[in-house]
């Protein structure tokens, strides 16, 4: 599926966009935009869908999106009950990679800025010290006017650039080819996915969701999404696992058997092979985090 091209809209005096967003739940397709995004997220949690990459999303996570990265964050269905006095709260930043002139980047000065804007092609996620940093400037540029914005979003682009505090996410060299007359169809599979994980998922299943048959779904589904169903749907999985695991008493049996396993060494061997982790270390590390 084509993700929805989104317009983003500025001010007749600003040269780029940023909010400071308070909403029942953030937008919910599949989408992508020809500015970067950089996003803090102050509060909210779900599933968060970058390029090829899958993870949970929790309050406190900050990431540099690049020009025309699809993306997509799946609030928990917590947020999508009425007058469940849930809320997301963000700061959002978009601008166009030349909006300081074609040639701006280019200079000497700017090398690491530079560098830093062709790693968002694999979406950059900051960390530790420099979240932190980071967080109190864009409270700073949600405030300020005029050339101070500019001021402001360079220091910004300076701090993530020389840090060490962060990680690209998604694999290199993803290329999305965008059909426009494929508007709904991912989006319709990640809803019936997040809705159905705990259970069984047949082929023949997210195939009928997709309106396609059987055997053209794992092509058409790796070509656009760059990796296999089945590897999404154990992605899927197990990010829920670390979320409970991260934040309930559940054991770890129940959890298993909740995020859609029927055999435990399966769910064993999944876990350690995205987190590098048993589910008993993912446990401890939230533990000892949290003391």
């Amino acid at each position: 599926m084509k993700p929805h091209l989104l317009k983003i809209h500025l001010q007749p005096d600003q040269s780029f966009s940023v909010r400071h967003d308070v909403v029942p739940h953030f937008y919910n397709k599949w989408h992508h935009h020809p500015e970067l995004e950089l996003v803090h997220i102050i509060k909210g949690s779900g599933r968060q869908f970058i390029g090829d990459h899958v993870h949970h999303f929790k309050s406190g996570d900050m990431i540099l999106l690049g020009a025309d990265l699809p993306h997509y964050w799946r609030c928990e269905n917590s947020y999508f009950i009425p007058d469940s006095g849930l809320n997301c709260e963000a700061i959002v930043v978009h601008f166009m990679p030349n909006f300081l002139g074609d040639s701006f980047f280019n200079l000497p000065e700017n090398k690491a800025i530079a560098r830093l804007l062709q790693k968002a092609q694999q979406a950059v996620r900051v960390k530790s010290n420099t979240q932190k940093k980071v967080g109190v400037l864009l409270e700073k540029l949600v405030a300020v006017k005029n050339s101070e914005r500019i001021i402001v979003l360079l220091q910004i682009l300076e701090t993530i650039a020389n840090s060490r505090d962060t990680k690209t996410i998604c694999s290199k060299g993803l290329e999305f080819h965008y059909n426009p007359r494929e508007v709904d169809r991912l989006n319709a599979i990640y809803q019936h996915v997040l809705q159905n994980f705990s259970a069984e998922i047949t082929l023949e299943q997210v195939a009928k969701v997709a309106h396609i048959s059987p055997q053209s779904f794992c092509r058409y589904f790796k070509s656009r999404i760059k990796k296999t169903f089945s590897k999404f749907l154990i992605e899927i999985r197990i990010g829920h696992a670390c979320k409970l695991l991260a934040e309930t008493n559940k054991s770890i049996a129940d959890i298993c058997y909740e995020c859609g396993y029927n055999n435990f060494s399966n769910f064993n061997r999944h876990f350690k092979n995205i987190t590098q982790k048993t589910p008993l270390e993912h446990r401890y590390h939230y533990t000892m985090i949290g003391k």
